[in-house]
């Protein structure tokens, strides 16, 4: 849930959208990222002759499985870059650095990473630069921390090994070459990548009533003048007849369950432990439902029909939020008649 500050005339809150992405590697990027946790750059060859770091799962000329691999040296040449005066969320560095395109020395294509310089004027096309590896290696692109220059007295002359300031500590040798192989132990086969999107969302002059009533401990919603239809929260124009709403109404904090779900599986975040039920309640004077927690009865109990009234929390957690209503709760009414929500549903 995201929370609003106050503006002019509508409100405005930063809000975060995230989930984790799993995915399975397969045989081929699964190759490469156990080599990184080893220490070693896989390539793949290609029909035409090129390597390519990362490894592609099927060749771009035949479209036939990547099945030929080769080890890249962790040196190599810079062939483009741009310089990060201003780093955002999540990128490999919170002060200003480099992305670049480096060819390691074996391959012939060129490799997408951050190179580690204090400012523009410490990198050019043409400079040579060796891997940094992480302290701590886990099987991801982030094994890699990061590509440093080389400097003319640490170059080694055949290209192949690299500085010893690009060798990680190997886990043991013979660990090192089954990941060469593609034959290691506990080899990588799935990857959990954490995605998210961070905006702005502003709220519409009617969406920042509501809030702002919720703030006072108020529901508010709006009415459609051709129609009569009350909608929680509000909507800016009927969805009904298009029609422009123009009159705030405040409804009850009691309603009506039109319809349930009872939640048995556990989740990443999950503030409640299962089983809990998730609701649509129908507020009285409302003519559409909001979905919302069901508290104070076991969750075998929920019913379609059940009076429920909102629980809201203590006064000084408030904010524009529809947080501030923590849960319903049973009335101990009667439930309501099904023809009294049945178009609701």
């Amino acid at each position: 849930m995201f929370y609003f500050r106050t503006m002019p005339r509508t409100l405005q809150a930063p809000v975060t959208v995230a989930f984790d992405y799993t995915r399975s590697t397969g045989p081929v990027i699964g190759r490469f990222l156990t080599g990184l946790r080893d220490g070693v750059i896989v390539a793949g060859r290609t029909s035409d002759g090129e390597v390519v770091v990362p490894p592609l799962e099927y060749d771009p000329v035949t479209h036939a499985a990547t099945t030929d691999f080769i080890e890249v040296a962790p040196v190599g040449t810079v062939t483009s870059w741009t310089w990060v005066p201003e780093p955002v969320k999540d990128q490999p560095f919170d002060r200003p650095f480099a992305f670049a395109l480096v060819t390691l020395d074996g391959a012939t294509k060129p490799f997408f990473h951050a190179v580690d310089v204090a400012s523009p004027d410490e990198i050019s096309t043409g400079m040579r630069v060796q891997v940094r590896w992480a302290a701590e290696r886990t099987g991801a692109i982030t094994d890699i921390e990061a590509f440093e220059p080389v400097a003319e007295r640490d170059e080694v002359v055949d290209g192949a090994g690299g500085p010893d300031r690009a060798r990680p500590q190997p886990r043991d040798e013979a660990a090192t070459e089954q990941s060469r192989s593609g034959e290691s132990e506990g080899a990588v086969t799935r990857v959990v990548t954490p995605v998210s999107l961070d905006y702005l969302y502003a709220a519409s002059p009617e969406e920042s009533a509501f809030y702002r009533g919720l703030n006072e401990g108020r529901i508010l919603g709006q009415r459609c003048p051709t129609c009569q239809k009350v909608y929680v929260p509000p909507r800016s124009a009927c969805p009904a007849d298009g029609t422009p709403t123009a009159e705030e109404v405040e409804v009850s904090q009691t309603g009506t369950i039109t319809t349930f779900c009872i939640v048995n599986v556990p989740f990443l975040g999950q503030k409640i432990v299962p089983p809990y039920v998730s609701a649509y309640v129908l507020l009285d004077g409302a003519d559409i439902a909001v979905l919302h927690l069901i508290l104070g009865i076991p969750a075998d109990e929920v019913r379609m029909g059940m009076r429920v009234k909102a629980v809201w929390k203590p006064r000084e957690e408030w904010t524009y939020s529809l947080e501030n209503i923590d849960h319903f709760e049973p009335t101990g009414d009667p439930d309501a008649d099904y023809d009294t929500y049945r178009h609701h549903l």
